[in-house]
């Protein structure tokens, strides 16, 4: 337990000095590249994305799962298997995106040289995921750390390095600082895949066992495929959230440029900060999975019961004063890094959801590392669905408006979280009140 609280305290440090960084890397774009250029940059980042996430296929999860369940004599064989396929899927997939890249109007108007660092990123991503996968699933979560420091720095010196001693216009602009957020991640790759193979060539020298490739790929698809429908559902679902918004406030009689602000202020400042402290449950997250399988394939019930106490505390512990931070200093939050005052209302009515999210993450942890990935999918559809439902229905109706965007935006993170928490429980053999279920029994 102590080495588990002390790997997630590390990843915690990280992530809180990467979120600082972040935010600064936020203002040096925002000063450099201007309002339209800012504009464009974000603009294109989710296409971005959605191909990364197609080039890592959630291989993290899936190899620090199986690393943290399975003897350490067969992880040389597996992740031979693994880095094989790596390379087949990579040439694959490069090969399938520059065909289809230059047919992706949202490209069109960017600089030529943004769809061939996309292409780049391919295999950046897909072997950094190796690496980020074993060191997770070992639990050496300070390799983790200081990559993800080092992704953030990297980028913040080569931003405020080159638009110091150069000037672009805006479509240059944008480019290089596309380039810096390549160059970040090139440099993990380097450091990442590099201590990686110092420890693959030393596994090839002890004792292991062979295993078939069927077993290696049944194994990973199992957890790599829900997840990664999962994901790819999260962006599709939230790339329709707002056209379903304004159109929902637009039905109720609101104007299109006010559904735009009044959606603008929720999204854009609301939830950038109440969503700030989810770092902690991101890197909750990225410890209990590992931890979780382990325990599981060691049918450890009472460690999990145990373990389940503890997060769900410490989750309520930094929940608890962030939401009351929200709810009581949202005007001065929001005007003085927002200059909008108009949406501290919206960031009080959205404590909910800030806090129920804190828990979903974790939460989520404790699904995929007790194998119930197709339980976190489901409940990710129904959660959603019915958002949408009530976001729709409230939100079209003149005495409700956007409060009734927010009822709907809260029942989704409530529903997902109780969701979460009631098959959690169930799967581990304790009630919603901690309880052993045999201890209720028994009574």
């Amino acid at each position: 337990m102590n080495s588990f609280f002390k790997g997630t305290l590390l990843l915690i440090a990280a992530a809180c000095i990467g979120e600082i960084v972040e935010f600064i890397i936020n203002m040096v774009l925002a000063r450099e590249l201007g309002e339209k250029g800012l504009g464009m940059y974000m603009a294109i980042l989710p296409t971005v994305f959605l191909i990364v996430l197609l080039a890592s296929f959630e291989m993290p999860i899936s190899i620090s799962k199986f690393i943290a369940e399975r003897d350490k004599r067969i992880h040389h064989s597996m992740l031979s298997h693994v880095l094989k396929w790596t390379i087949i899927m990579t040439a694959i997939l490069m090969v399938v995106v520059s065909i289809v890249l230059p047919f992706i109007p949202a490209f069109d108007q960017y600089h030529p040289i943004f769809r061939w660092l996309v292409l780049i990123l391919i295999p950046i991503i897909s072997f950094t995921s190796i690496a980020r996968g074993y060191f997770m699933g070992k639990s050496e979560m300070g390799k983790i750390a200081l990559a993800n420091f080092l992704r953030k720095l990297v980028q913040l010196l080569l931003l405020v390095y080159l638009f110091h001693l150069f000037d672009f216009e805006i479509s240059a602009a944008v480019l290089i600082a596309f380039c810096t957020l390549v160059g970040s991640d090139l440099v993990v790759f380097l450091y990442l895949f590099h201590v990686f193979m110092i420890q693959y060539h030393y596994m090839k020298k002890q004792p292991s066992k062979r295993l078939h490739s069927k077993v290696v790929m049944k194994n990973l698809m199992e957890v790599s495929v829900p997840t990664t429908a999962l994901r790819v559902f999260h962006a599709f679902t939230s790339a329709l959230e707002p056209f379903l918004i304004t159109g929902a406030l637009f039905y109720a009689g609101v104007g299109k440029d006010l559904a735009t602000e009044q959606f603008g202020m929720v999204a854009g400042i609301a939830m950038v900060i109440g969503s700030f402290p989810t770092f902690i449950s991101h890197s909750l997250m990225i410890m209990l999975i590992p931890t979780i399988s382990k325990a599981n394939a060691e049918r450890n019930s009472a460690y999990l019961q145990r373990l389940l106490r503890q997060v769900m505390l410490w989750t309520f512990a930094y929940g608890i004063p962030a939401v009351l931070v929200c709810y009581f200093l949202a005007e001065p939050l929001t005007t003085t890094f927002f200059h909008s005052p108009g949406a501290a209302r919206y960031l009080q009515l959205l404590w909910p959801c800030f806090l129920f999210r804190f828990f979903i993450m974790p939460l989520q942890a404790y699904l995929i590392g007790l194998g119930l990935m197709k339980e976190a999918f489901l409940h990710a559809v129904w959660a959603t669905i019915t958002a949408f439902v009530l976001i729709y229905f409230l939100g079209s109706k003149a005495s409700f408006q956007m409060d009734g965007v927010i009822i709907g935006i809260n029942a989704e993170a409530i529903l997902l979280m109780m969701m979460h928490y009631v098959a959690v429980c169930k799967k581990i053999g304790v009630s919603v009140f901690m309880l052993p279920l045999n201890q209720i029994k028994s009574s």
